[in-house]
């Protein structure tokens, strides 16, 4: 009887269709070793899972091959599935008018992952609201404070099990 997947990445590798193995990003990232857990096509873009672990090599490996701009990065919550959250990367080649999207899955025990600020200083602020709206420490980050929530605030307002009403307060002394 065969062997089930270990879920090693050479496994998820297996996954990844002809096509998508063929684009030359996929082939540039590939070289960073453990850095691929998987790609695919999703409404015309490419969108590659990465290693939490390597998002600062694959990020400095794909700022060197033109991807210039980091127009976005924020965070999917999963809740109640685990890993539970997703760090979504968007990036574009100005020079050859391309996308590419990145993701990392992170645990919902203290998700934490290293911050990509010293390749894109506009992930300044970007990670800033991750943090604050989700929870997710960017580590290596300079000034990772909350960004849109008082600084006292208790809890993330964009995680699934946050309560949906709020809190009460009372405007009575105001």
């Amino acid at each position: 009887m065969e062997e089930e997947s270990t879920g090693l990445v050479s496994d998820c590798k297996q996954m990844i269709s002809e096509e998508v193995k063929a684009m030359r990003v996929v082939q540039a990232v590939e070289a960073c070793e453990g850095a691929l857990l998987d790609g695919s096509i999703a409404r015309g873009e490419l969108v590659l899972e990465i290693a939490s672990g390597l998002i600062v090599a694959v990020a400095r490996l794909l700022r060197a091959d033109s991807f210039v701009r980091l127009s976005a990065v924020t965070c999917v919550d999963l809740y109640p599935m685990e890993p539970r959250f997703e760090v979504v990367y968007q990036l574009h080649s100005l020079e050859r008018n391309e996308r590419v999207r990145l993701k990392c899955k992170l645990s919902g025990t203290d998700p934490a992952i290293d911050s990509v600020m010293g390749v894109w200083r506009s992930a300044n602020w970007y990670e800033r609201e991750v943090f604050d709206m989700f929870g997710v420490v960017f580590r290596g980050h300079p000034d990772l404070k909350r960004i849109l929530m008082p600084e006292d605030w208790t809890g993330h307002p964009l995680r699934k099990d946050y309560p949906i009403h709020g809190h009460k307060y009372s405007y009575q002394n105001e």
